[in-house]
């Protein structure tokens, strides 16, 4: 995860309940009335030829140490992300924390593997339909030259081993052990992830970026020892940066490198992305971030690497009027918007609130960087996925930054369209109308919204006097609250063109699907 200038911060229901559930369950087209200050036309034709739209930013998401895998919480509340998404990957990590019992040494000071924990991990993963993305951090207190823990609740120490051949054969024996175990044609489908944004203070090696190029080259020599087919890359640094300079080592040392690796968050500065003074805003923080990485693997002595993005987020810190709100939505369709080609995969950080890098939490909404709070309240984000994950596999050009329009396989339309304002400002109701064109024999338009009194739970809490240890009675509350409601579904005149009209609050994401 992301630290600007040691970044401590980040990783940091009765009667009212009732009548809030009524209001939200009124139909949408009530809540799309009301006096727009401004107003948009977009014009789409349904005809237009469009371009392959993968879904890249639903690939993999993050979430919390490796041992937490073992929760039933984080378990089902990965079951139910997996259902609204499909998500192939999951990262975390710490797979080498004591905790996890993988590394001791015995009275002679020999290596001795356990990887009981180790089975339980993966095989939790795989048996709910996800792969893992391992992260090969961080160094068991035993292989470790120096009792440096970083300042997360759980202590991961980011020493360099005491002995490199000795880390060698931890990884050779660790990626050994899981073909075995599942198989090279299994594990050849995960990747291997060289530690966690070594560039800040998740890597003590001095001077950091030479130490760490020795970690990953040891790291890589031994993956591939295993088998020439096992996916290996990095440097999975915070704010962008090291990726051409990592590029220029491999290539100049003939290090194995499969793919590269790096993390973003929206309110990194500008002087730690780029090195420059200006002001970026947090809507474009991230793209801009993506754009400027794409382009030095273009142009650099491996053009072709795959890009993952590891770990992204509006926020590196816990901030309630971001992460837990409806801003998230027009926040993350507009940032899918921007990075379109642009990255094989955008990890989301994180996926759930089961979550403890400053300790245990200590209430549902507090910032929390996943899309299910804690006691499984889905938050707006996870409804902003859900909506997002019905967009088609073409995206069709239109003339707006607030738009994304898209054609399924049987030809139905899906669009998603958002009133985007800043999370500390209070934005203004906002018409927008698609003129569509091409479409042909009887449609339909189906309607939902996401804002927030809408599929957000954040405000439902906030109604009952924000409780930090809210009654099972108050969960369940809770979570009817964050329930999408039905669409609503309007019939299109034969016309041409078609018009559909709605009014989006602020921070408000629809989906619109033009259905036969």
């Amino acid at each position: 995860m992301t630290f600007p200038d040691r970044r401590w911060m980040k990783r940091y229901v009765g009667s009212v309940v009732a009548v809030l559930l009524s209001f939200v369950a009124l139909p949408v087209f009530s809540q799309t009335s009301g006096d727009p200050t401004t107003s948009e036309v977009i014009k789409i034709d349904a005809r237009a030829k469009g371009r392959p739209f993968p879904h890249y930013w639903e690939e993999m998401f993050g979430s919390g140490r490796a041992i937490l895998s073992l929760r039933d919480s984080y378990r089902q509340d990965l079951q139910e992300v997996k259902r609204i998404t499909g998500f192939k990957y999951v990262r975390f990590h710490a797979i080498f924390h004591d905790e996890v019992g993988l590394y001791d040494e015995n009275p002679q000071g020999k290596p001795v593997y356990n990887f009981s924990y180790v089975d339980q991990i993966y095989d939790g993963l795989l048996e709910n339909g996800v792969r893992p993305f391992v992260e090969l951090s961080f160094m068991p207190r035993k292989l470790a030259s120096a009792d440096l823990p970083h300042s997360f609740w759980y202590k991961p120490n980011v020493a360099p081993p005491k002995d490199w051949n000795r880390w060698g054969d931890l990884i050779f024996e660790f990626t050994r052990h899981l073909v075995e175990r599942y198989g090279i044609d299994e594990v050849a489908q995960w990747y291997f992830e060289v530690w966690n944004e070594p560039n800040i203070d998740f890597w003590a090696g001095e001077p950091k970026e030479a130490s760490y190029d020795r970690l990953y080259d040891v790291t890589a020599h031994a993956i591939k020892r295993v088998s020439p087919r096992l996916h290996i890359g990095g440097p999975a640094t915070a704010q962008a940066v090291w990726v051409d300079r990592f590029i220029k080592h491999c290539a100049e040392s003939g290090t194995p490198v499969d793919f590269v690796s790096t993390h973003v968050y929206a309110n990194d500065t500008s002087k730690n992305v780029f090195g420059t003074d200006e002001k970026i805003p947090r809507r474009d923080m991230v793209c801009r971030a993506v754009r400027k990485v794409h382009e030095q693997v273009h142009a650099s002595a491996l053009p072709n690497l795959p890009i993952f993005w590891t770990e992204y987020n509006a926020s590196y810190m816990n901030e309630v009027n971001v992460t837990d709100s409806a801003f998230m939505g027009p926040w993350l369709a507009n940032t899918i918007r921007e990075c379109d080609g642009l990255a094989d995969s955008l990890a989301y950080w994180t996926f759930s609130d089961v979550f403890e890098e400053q300790g245990v939490v200590k209430r549902p909404f507090y910032g929390g960087f996943g899309l299910i709070a804690a006691g499984h309240i889905p938050k707006a984000t996870y409804n902003a996925f859900k909506l997002l994950h019905s967009l088609g596999t073409e995206r069709l050009s239109v003339d707006s930054s607030s738009a994304l329009v898209t054609r399924r396989s049987d030809s139905s339309l899906a669009i998603s369209v958002w009133n985007y304002a800043e999370p500390d400002e209070a934005g203004a109701p906002r018409r927008v109308t698609l003129s569509l064109n091409g479409l042909t024999g009887k449609r339909r338009a189906r309607i939902q919204i996401v804002d927030s009194m809408h599929g957000s739970a954040l405000t439902a809490w906030e109604s009952i006097g924000k409780p930090s240890f809210p009654t099972r009675e108050q969960q369940k509350q809770l979570r009817e609250a964050a329930q999408l409601q039905s669409p609503e579904v309007r019939a299109l005149t034969q016309n041409s063109p078609a018009e559909i009209s709605l009014i989006l609050q602020p921070h408000a994401l629809a989906l619109i699907e033009i259905i036969k």
